[in-house]
């Protein structure tokens, strides 16, 4: 398998993918393993995880020139990844032991009761190429402090990354057969559906999140999926400086070219201060350094996956047919990789394709709405449901509007963020389940109650 660099369309290296019988045989030592690695305790589990932990950092410039150069994040993202990542891993950390220990419910002389929190097994987490650090602790780190041992498949466009991930955990200390990686595409995933583990944990589209679901319902085992969003942001007539939201909005927009989850992926703008708004988003946009993501000051690099950029333009065609303006972009950057101008469209509506489908790059449209009742109706009207913005100085206010959101995250004058402490869950077709908080710990787990009367 070729592993491309985005920013010229060539060729890094080549790695070898794995067959049926080498995943079976790397699941054969996982299984093995899962006791052993479980009856340690857990103050023994965190140990090695604070090791992972540490090697971040030193070895942080390292992996973030590797993971720039597969997937293309100008390269000071890239360390904010693993900054982001190293934050995650200490809250785990920190309460682990609150949130997996046993927990005693009645402590009476004649009856005891309490809840114990047993590993699942062994582990299958389908990851994504966006993240590749934020998205893969939020599950292999629990999954290993629960006690579970990992089959991790890194996205193919995330392999380099992916190896290091592996090496990381060898120095640490990890057990070799605690975690395993699978490499490959399609064929690699396939086969993983029709092996035996214990959960399921995958990040992507819907598409294939839907595709897994159904494919190991019959297992009967946990599946959860952290899928797509179309995230709506509404900036209410109140805001007390429209041109900072405006600065701060676009950066929730773009921000890793617009591929995120998370990201703002459609705006709407009380009909009182979008001028204002969209004359400031324009202007923040237009000033950001495009161009080979490992320069100095590069805010957008290119899409890591060139086939994104046939997306992008198709959304901007439907959308100018339609009767959308395009402000700025809209078209492929010139020369080697796949690079696409940051877009800026405004006049949408939200039956166009930019308003309905999961960009996943840089582009958005802009829509005016004259008041609450009308953003509310717009943000409500897709099939996903991820996370959900409001700007107003009245928290009221925009608590009124996020709660008739069906979003797993809202959002009151902030977007495009994630907390170790919230649970990260999406609603409808943006996924089933929940990372991060004390729910995606104990996600990793399977519940055991415990009647003890003297």
């Amino acid at each position: 398998m070729n592993i491309i660099n985005p920013a010229t369309a060539e060729i890094i290296t080549t790695v070898q993918e794995d067959s049926r019988l080498s995943l079976d045989k790397k699941y054969s030592l996982l299984k093995a393993e899962q006791l052993q690695w479980s009856k340690k305790s857990l103050t023994e589990r965190l140990a090695v995880v604070h090791r992972f932990y540490d090697l971040l950092e030193t070895e942080k410039e390292r992996l973030a020139a590797i993971l720039t150069s597969e997937v293309g994040k100008p390269l000071q993202q890239a360390r904010n990844e693993i900054n982001g990542a190293r934050t995650r891993i200490q809250w785990m950390m920190n309460n682990g032991e609150k949130y997996l220990s046993d927990e005693w419910v009645t402590d009476t002389e004649e009856l005891k009761e309490k809840i114990s929190y047993d590993a699942l097994g062994v582990i299958c987490n389908i990851s994504a190429w966006n993240y590749p650090y934020l998205v893969g602790v939020n599950v292999f780190v629990p999954a290993l402090i629960a006690g579970n041992t990992v089959m991790y498949k890194p996205s193919e466009y995330a392999t380099l990354t992916g190896l290091e991930i592996e090496k990381l955990w060898r120095k640490a200390g990890l057990p070799e057969d605690a975690f395993k990686i699978a490499i490959g595409g399609k064929e690699t995933g396939e086969s993983l559906l029709d092996m035996d583990f214990d959960g399921y944990f995958f990040t992507g589209s819907y598409k294939t999140g839907k595709y897994i679901y159904e494919k190991v319902a019959l297992k009967m085992v946990p599946c959860q999926l952290e899928l797509g969003g179309k995230d709506p942001l509404y900036v209410a007539d109140d805001v007390n400086d429209v041109a900072s939201v405006a600065v701060g909005t676009a950066d929730g927009a773009f921000y890793n070219n617009g591929q995120s989850c998370c990201a703002v992926e459609r705006i709407y703008v009380h009909e009182r201060v979008y001028e204002v708004y969209v004359d400031a988003f324009l202007k923040e946009v237009q000033s950001w350094k495009k161009g080979i993501p490992t320069e100095d000051g590069v805010y957008i690099g290119p899409l890591t996956r060139g086939e994104q950029l046939e997306v992008l333009e198709g959304q901007v065609n439907d959308a100018v047919e339609k009767g959308a303006l395009l402000l700025t972009g809209g078209k492929r950057g010139e020369g080697k990789g796949y690079y696409f101008e940051p877009t800026v469209l405004t006049n949408v509506t939200n039956d166009m394709k930019v308003m309905q489908q999961e960009s996943f790059g840089p582009i958005v449209g802009i829509m005016k709405v004259k008041d609450d009742k009308e953003a509310i109706a717009m943000m409500q009207g897709t099939t996903y449901g991820l996370t959900a913005a409001v700007y107003s100085k009245n928290f009221d206010r925009a608590e009124r509007i996020l709660s008739q959101v069906d979003s797993g995250s809202g959002y009151w004058n902030c977007c495009d963020r994630v907390s170790a402490g919230l649970p990260w869950s999406g609603r409808k077709h943006s996924g089933i389940g929940a990372t991060l908080s004390h729910q995606g710990l104990r996600a990793f787990t399977k519940t055991r109650g415990w009647h003890i009367r003297s």
